[in-house]
């Protein structure tokens, strides 16, 4: 079908009232009333909004996806290229079993294996690839009991983020009719392998409530472990590594609260501290001694407290590893006789270890200019060996195990690239750009040597900016796809995320909201100033809150960008922030301000929120990506974005809203399907760049 002329949205009248505020929003319409049925069943959206989407798609694919359908085949056809298809990750050990995940060539989904540690034949204990059938499916995981005798995997098959559980006789292979349904995705075993706890969602689709089910026993059965009375606090499950306490936590942007349940015995929740407004503290256990990272009393980049089991209380939380401004604690991980924290200190990353016998500290750091840096610490506790991951731009991932002991490292695997790639031909960067108000805004940079930097370089600028979130500088395969084509590659570590601490989350939420908007625009006008490209070549890209981002600089600077790539696009903040029904508005009020109690929180979100603030101006080339079913950035806030921008922009620069109708947040499950989606962006950021290929 071809669709020469763009579809236009009905209006219908449609307001509401603030505030003494009385404000019009006409495409409202396009929020289905059923929206919680639709994310589970697609088919029940109402058949008008259907057809407007639908018709935005026929759109999207005869002004642009046909048309460049040579040149997206050919670059998904150089990324998978770069793609070792037939790949294992590296064994985890556990007891009398090394654990392990498997793609096969041609292949979408992982299998999961397992080999006896003492020797004998790999086992196929899952194959995603059969479980998956046509459809969608998004795999959660697999997590193999105590005992090694039963595989418990979770799948969602709509996009909507519900997952059943599915329980398997790892001496059989068959799978029990023992299924927990419709659960939010997380749990973990019981020690004595008869018990799984799992988060439950509630009628809006937040984590709210944990639940023990005994295997064998109805799931109506099962009993509440822990439920959340405030729609604003999600709660998960999980596991200390020492294997003793099942962890409950419940949790906002800013404030946490983490229960206690002894693994071995069960019984009731145990408080560690009352939640206290802007408190965080996550728990590991070692030898009955909690080991405690929080911002408590000021540590606003965190710090390490320790603690008794018997007696957690916040008032006899002991200083381990002090606060130091500006050295933001990531991450902490115990071992029976270690500990490891990840940290940054000036946008870098590093791992430092502490035996804790002796209390003698090690880092494990790098030198490149911009990297990424991570740790795991797999099945066991009781080892001295930890995982380490290490990549940067131009380096692809390597992976190590790290003898806390002996002090040796061990390279496990480099990420192959088969097609070939070769790190001398490539350059990163660590700039700074200098935002409206003198901060620094780091901004990581990757080009082929050989290209001139003449300040006619096309560019793609990527942005996120919010919950803290950081971007890592690590290797992509996707992106060369660009840069082999003489793109530079920027990404902008702005406020909003914590790449220079929680100082710069802080200076990017709520009332600074725009600095996040302000340091994006500084990115960019500094790559303009130091010669790497110029006014109009430059394609920004974000997703999800990203995608706020998104909206923002094109309604604030249409000037700057040859086009922008809003992906799953945050735009419609105040309406949603303004609907305490949807599933994430009530937990993300402290990171936006609630509009709905304060009038400051309303005037400061309209004053900025994308589809509030669409113009009669000319906008760059745009393209907004959606999912049906997604269940965080609904499908209708680009659909509503979209609309008002076709109704109200002016100049001829084209706009297409491609929404995927069976998918959501996260696109295509499989990983072939999600190049495909890399490879559209790809090309429409090729195409407004004004290249040929």
């Amino acid at each position: 079908m071809t669709q020469a002329k763009p579809p236009v949205a009905k209006i219908v009248a449609h307001s509401h009232t603030h505030h003494s505020i009385e404000r019009d929003d006409p495409y409202a319409w396009l929020r289905a009333e059923n929206w919680q049925e639709v994310m589970q069943k697609p088919e029940t959206l109402d058949s008008e909004i259907r057809a407007y989407l639908d018709a935005e798609n026929d759109y999207y694919e005869s002004q642009f996806g046909q048309k460049t359908a040579d040149l997206q085949d050919q670059i998904y056809k150089e990324i998978r290229g770069r793609i070792k298809e037939d790949d294992s990750g590296v064994p985890s050990p556990d007891g009398p079993f090394a654990y392990n995940s498997r793609m096969l060539e041609g292949k979408q989904y992982p299998q999961i294996v397992r080999t006896p540690r003492e020797g004998g034949a790999e086992a196929v204990l899952l194959d995603c690839n059969i479980e998956a059938g046509e459809g969608y499916f998004g795999f959660a995981g697999a997590s193999h009991d105590p005992s090694h005798t039963i595989l418990a995997w979770a799948a969602d098959r709509a996009g909507s983020e519900y997952y059943d559980i599915v329980l398997r006789d790892l001496e059989t292979g068959a799978d029990s009719d023992d299924v927990i349904r419709e659960t939010a995705g997380s749990y973990v075993w019981s020690n004595d392998s008869r018990s799984i706890y799992y988060t439950e969602y509630d009628d809006n689709h937040r984590p709210y409530r944990i639940r023990r089910h005994d295997l064998g026993t109805p799931q109506d059965a099962d009993p509440i472990i822990y439920e959340e009375k405030d729609p604003g606090f999600f709660v998960g499950v999980g596991k200390t590594l020492s294997g003793r306490f099942i962890i409950i936590d419940a949790h906002d942007h800013q404030t946490s609260e983490v229960y206690l349940i002894d693994a071995n015995k069960g019984g009731a929740p145990r408080l560690v501290a009352p939640r206290l407004i802007d408190r965080e503290y996550e728990v590991d256990e070692r030898e009955g001694v909690l080991y405690i990272r929080t911002n408590a009393e000021g540590a606003e980049d965190y710090k390490i407290v320790t603690v008794s089991a018997e007696e957690p209380g916040a008032n006899g939380w002991q200083d381990l590893v002090p606060h130091r401004e500006g050295v933001l604690i990531l991450d902490v991980a115990l071992l029976r006789n270690h500990m490891l924290r990840l940290e940054r200190e000036d946008g870098l990353p590093r791992i430092v270890a502490r035996d804790l016998r002796t209390g003698r500290e090690a880092i494990v750091g790098f030198k490149e200019e911009a990297y990424s840096l991570g740790m795991s610490t797999g099945y066991e506790f009781d080892t001295s060996v930890f995982r380490l991951s290490y990549s940067s731009p131009t380096t692809p991932s390597q992976v190590y195990d790290v003898d806390l002991d002996s002090g040796q490292r061990t390279l496990l695997k480099t990420q192959e690239v088969p097609s070939g790639h070769d790190p001398d031909h490539y350059e990163t960067r660590r700039l700074f750009a200098t935002a409206a108000d003198g901060e620094l805004v780091p901004v990581t940079v990757l080009y082929r040597k050989n290209l001139v930097l003449d300040g006619s370089n096309p560019t793609l600028l990527y942005g996120y900016g919010a919950y803290g979130m950081s971007m890592p500088a690590a290797f992509s395969v996707s992106i060369l796809s660009l840069v082999d084509r003489g793109f530079i590659h920027a990404t902008a570590h702005i406020r909003g995320g914590m790449e220079k601490g929680y100082r710069w989350y802080r200076q990017g939420r709520r009332e600074h909201k725009t600095n996040t908007f302000t340091d994006f625009i500084a990115a960019a006008e500094m790559l303009i100033d130091q010669g790497y490209t110029a006014k109009g070549k430059i394609v920004a890209q974000g997703g999800s809150a990203g995608g706020m981002l998104m909206g923002a600089i094109a309604n604030m600077r249409p000037d700057l960008w040859g086009g922008i790539i809003a992906q799953v696009p945050f735009v419609d903040v105040l309406n949603t922030m303004l609907d305490d029904t949807l599933p994430l508005t009530p937990p993300e009020w402290p990171e936006w301000g609630n509009p709905i109690t304060s009038a400051i929180d309303y005037e400061r979100i309209a004053a900025y929120a994308p589809y509030e603030t669409v113009s009669a101006q000319a906008y760059p080339p745009i393209l907004a990506l959606a999912g049906l079913t997604d269940p965080r950035v609904t499908y209708w806030e680009p659909a509503k974005w979209v609309a008002k921008l076709r109704a109200t922009k002016t100049g001829d620069a084209p706009l297409y809203l491609k929404t995927n109708m069976g998918a959501g947040h996260a696109g295509a499950s499989g990983r072939f399907d999600r190049l495909k989606e890399t490879a559209q962006c790809y090309a429409f950021a090729i195409k407004s760049a004004g290249l040929d290929a």
